[in-house]
């Protein structure tokens, strides 16, 4: 079936249906079948017009895109026209008026309100010419009740529609209208209920359901993918059934049967690619590295100027289990910002080299490589320093690769990678050019997993006979829903204990608008922090004023030194330096040369300055919540405690700005990340964020359908029990949708 589901829509409605659907993220006809109505509404049931106030209200109090086309069957209980002149017509007028201008052009306007039976009312206006009010007027009057279908505005403090189409309804429950306007009866008298879409401009919604219905015919008679002992064991209906369910239903019952098939559907394809991909992970051979006594990393935790915590020494037990085991490792190592994530996979590194191996530490920008190649070498010291003088017999080299690397420093690390002599190599995407050897790569660690996708991620796990271990890590708190989706191919690590010793941080939200008094006193406790001796960090959201709004570095660093912070050392950094400028910059801060940084998100991940004492995000409501989270953990880090001031302008009770009372009120990452998914759309966690494509999830909600992703896990693995060569059609097409889309490339399903 997925062949029909992956073809484009304009090959079955047309180009331009096809280009009106884009604004929606419908693209082929699976995208269609899954844009689910947002309401069912019944030909003959009244609207409850106060619940649709309702939810467009608090849609708009949240900040979030209103969906503001509705379709109500509302009550008539006033209808009034008016002439050219804005004068009230008589209804003694209206024939005179019919006949004196059915052939011209003089326009006139018609009212109407409209109540549900709470007694809420709805304005309704009408701008055209008069031979048509005339009619649409009487139609109005002579029936008790209407389907409208518009685009709901405000006039003052009264909801209203503007020229919106609609037919009436008769006693009998039949509609009355123009051919035109019958377009909306037909989809209501065809079907017991009217889905309600979320509609774009030029699609309105029974032209949605028209387009729809043209897919469903096409899809008659095509069998079902999903094997008949998994649609037993689920309790489902047929997946045809389903989508005819979901949008046709004869019964609300029937419908949610319908939507539970589609959502299980979502949930299993992602399942099976994953269980297929465990399986496919078991096969491959791996050389197994055991720790050696006395090694490398014995020496380290030697040396090491803390005590590991208790969840480090676990995780470190965990992954030597899994590196001295023949199949290759695949595990995800998640933990909060500052639980010694780093220090757990350096070890895992060393490990690898005692064992006669190489390790790969995979960065997703040339600022977070160049940040972890410091600390790494700082923290190995003389064990990181290759065959120098005075260095460990068994030290190893530790090699930077980016794609800026001189081309003299990229040879010699080349030569080190590929001799062997080079036991660590620190990189971005440059390390997955082909031209990169190794001699022999045993772990590949990859750093902030979500920004990479998993093709990315598998580049160089593919080379050579026997696989290398694979850890990948973020710093970013999931969910063990979203953990099940989007890492089920991983064992997963959860690091949660702080190192002892950390200071405490207070974040506090500012009002630049109410309280701007506030924003002057943030920079005098900077210069305050900064007297004591210690230093601080101000984030803003873009790098160059033109082009857009808020704050800027430039603008941001003009201001501060020519003002507040005049006699203080401030410098900029972002993304566009170049990258001996951003080096440069970066060091004198950790040496202590630069008091304040004001800087982009370039600081998020990997910065580790003791001495920085106080964080000043402005336009705060602009970052996401993990983004706050991340910026907020370069504070603190030492024994001094940190203050952190969210500055914005958002109004409170808005989406924005309850992100930021969020972020406020708890330093615990997995409490902030359930909050943060519950604001957000699937697809922006799991789809473009992961792999660059479109999401798989359109239905599935990964927090309230957890149950239901455990069922499809289950049965995932069982699928792959009793097919291991993957040989079932249905269930390879569900694998390869996953794949391709995980590629970005639907079309080679066709």
């Amino acid at each position: 079936m997925f062949r029909e589901l992956a073809e484009p829509l304009g090959r079955v409605l047309g180009g331009d249906t096809a280009k009106a659907f884009l604004p929606l993220g419908v693209e082929t006809v699976h995208d269609l079948l899954r844009h689910l109505p947002a309401r069912l509404q019944s030909g003959t049931e009244e609207s409850d017009l106060g619940e649709i106030l309702a939810e467009q209200k608090a849609a708009e109090k949240a900040g979030r895109v209103v969906d503001d086309h509705v379709a109500v069957v509302l009550k008539v209980a006033r209808v009034a026209r008016y002439d050219a002149n804005g004068a009230l017509a008589r209804p003694e007028d209206d024939e005179r008026d019919r006949k004196k201008f059915e052939k011209g052009r003089t326009r006139a306007r018609l009212e109407a309100e409209l109540t549900d039976h709470g007694g809420n009312v709805l304005k309704v206006t009408w701008f055209g010419k008069t031979v048509y009010l005339v009619g649409w007027k009487r139609q109005l009057e002579r029936e008790e009740r209407g389907l409208f279908v518009g685009k709901l505005g405000w006039f003052r403090t009264t909801p209203q529609l503007v020229n919106p189409d609609f037919v009436m309804i008769d006693k009998s429950g039949g509609f009355i209208g123009t051919e035109k306007k019958m377009t909306i009866a037909r989809q209501v008298s065809k079907h017991p209920f009217l889905g309600l879409y979320r509609q774009s401009k030029g699609l309105p919604t029974w032209k949605i359901s028209e387009s729809l219905d043209l897919v469903l015919d096409s899809l008659a008679g095509v069998p079902d993918p999903l094997p008949d002992w998994v649609r037993a064991e689920a309790e489902l209906p047929a997946l045809y059934e389903a989508f005819l369910a979901a949008h046709h239903p004869t019964t609300r019952a029937e419908h949610a049967d319908g939507v539970e098939r589609i959502r299980f559907d979502e949930a299993f394809a992602t399942q099976v690619a994953m269980a297929y991909r465990r399986a496919d992970t078991a096969r491959h051979l791996a050389v197994r590295r055991v720790r050696r006594a006395g090694g490398l990393v014995d020496q380290l935790d030697g040396r090491l100027p803390f005590a590991l915590t208790a969840e480090q020494e676990r995780i470190g037990a965990e992954l030597e289990t899994d590196l001295a085991s023949p199949r290759p490792m695949q595990r995800l190592l998640q933990g909060e910002v500052g639980s010694g994530k780093t220090v757990v996979a350096v070890r895992a590194m060393l490990a690898v080299v005692d064992a006669g191996g190489q390790a790969v530490l995979l960065a997703p920008t040339e600022v977070l490589a160049q940040q972890h190649h410091e600390s790494i070498t700082r923290l190995l010291g003389e064990l990181g320093a290759g065959r120098t003088l005075g260095a460990p017999d068994d030290a190893t080299d530790v090699v930077l690769l980016t794609g800026s690397t001189p081309a003299a420093a990229r040879k010699a690390a080349l030569a080190k990678l590929a001799t062997g002599e080079a036991g660590i190599a620190i990189g971005t995407h440059a390390l997955l050019n082909a031209t990169v050897e190794f001699a022999d790569l045993g772990l590949v660690v990859v750093d902030e997993q979500h920004r990479f996708g998993v093709e990315q991620r598998n580049a160089l796990g593919v080379r050579g006979d026997r696989h290398p271990h694979v850890l990948v890590m973020t710093a970013t708190p999931i969910p063990r829903s979203v953990a099940m989706t989007v890492f089920g191919d991983l064992d997963v690590s959860t690091l949660r204990e702080l190192p002892g010793g950390r200071a405490q941080v207070t974040t506090t939200v500012v009002d630049q608008v109410v309280r701007p008094a506030w924003v002057e006193r943030a920079w005098a406790r900077i210069a305050e922090e900064v007297a004591q001796g210690r230093q601080a960090y101000v984030v803003v959201p873009r790098i160059r004023a033109e082009g857009g709004e808020g704050a800027s570095v430039e603008d941001m660093h003009a201001l501060l030194v020519e003002g507040p912070l005049a006699r203080i050392r401030v410098a900029p950094l972002h993304g566009r330096m170049t990258r001996e400028a951003k080096q440069a910059t970066m060091a004198a801060f950790a040496a202590g040369e630069l008091d304040v940084l004001v800087a982009t998100t370039v600081i998020e991940v990997g910065v580790d300055v003791p001495n920085a004492t106080m964080m000043v995000v402005c336009d705060a409501d602009r970052f996401g919540i993990s983004q706050l989270h991340q910026l907020r953990g370069r504070i603190g880090r030492g024994s001094l405690p940190g203050v952190c001031l969210l500055l914005t302008g958002a109004e409170v009770g808005t989406d924005a700005r309850e992100r930021l009372e969020a972020v406020a009120a708890t330093r615990d990452g997995f409490v902030l990340a359930e909050v943060d998914l519950k604001q957000r759309r699937e697809g922006d966690v799991l789809g473009l964020s992961q792999s660059g494509g479109r999401s798989s999830l359109r239905v599935v909600r990964v927090l309230e359908h957890a149950d239901l992703i455990d069922k499809a896990r289950v049965l995932a693995s069982q699928v792959v029990e009793r097919d291991p060569g993957l040989t079932d059609p249905g269930v390879r097409d569900y694998v390869r949708q996953i794949e391709l889309l995980a590629a970005d490339d639907w079309s080679e399903v066709t």
